[in-house]
């Protein structure tokens, strides 16, 4: 004699998929790391890195910088690829990161930048710099520049891809364009 034992009811529990888990842990490590990107103590932080943008100009760059990278050719990440940039005569923004050691590396830059006309301000970290031109490392110096040569296939220029960060670029551009001018006139 066989006796059926009801299976007691089990509630439906929706339990979070790997991919939800995945999604919450990058954005928590993307938050945490965003909040540790502006904290680079005041000591790294090299004393020739002038004109420096505060908190609110250093998010503004990061957002544009972020848009910008999204469309390829539009941003030169490193040294070498940014100093062949101004040598070639690219016109656009150039962020450089202040707690670079040693400082040796990137001291030419601003030079080349003021030979070709090209404004540059510094941010505190390279981490942060290095996160928000979509890499994996930190990075020393990233050039934003507007209309870059690369484009994906079937995409002519002046295409909405470039509006995408337009906005955010113009007005970054004129920030720094204008703290430039207060540097060199001493203002």
């Amino acid at each position: 004699m066989s006796v059926d034992v009801p299976e007691p009811a089990v509630a439906a529990v929706e339990t979070p998929s790997k991919k939800d888990k995945k999604e919450k842990k990058a954005k928590k490590e993307k938050d945490e790391v965003d909040d540790d990107a502006d904290e680079v103590s005041p000591e790294a932080i090299s004393p020739i890195a002038q004109p420096l943008a505060q908190k609110k100009l250093s998010k503004k760059v990061f957002k544009a910088i972020k848009k910008a990278s999204k469309n390829r050719g539009h941003v030169k990440r490193g040294v070498k690829e940014v100093v062949k940039g101004l040598r070639k005569g690219d016109k656009g923004l150039v962020i450089l990161a202040g707690d670079i050691s040693p400082m040796d590396i990137l001291s030419h830059i601003p030079i080349l930048c003021e030979d070709t006309e090209n404004p540059y301000i510094f941010v505190s970290s390279k981490d942060a710099l290095g996160q928000a031109s979509s890499t994996k490392r930190p990075t020393s110096v990233v050039m934003i520049v507007p209309g870059g040569s690369k484009r994906p296939a079937g995409q002519k220029a002046g295409d909405a891809s470039k509006e995408d960060y337009a906005e955010e670029y113009k007005a970054v551009y004129g920030e720094v364009h204008s703290l430039g001018e207060k540097l060199v006139l001493g203002s």
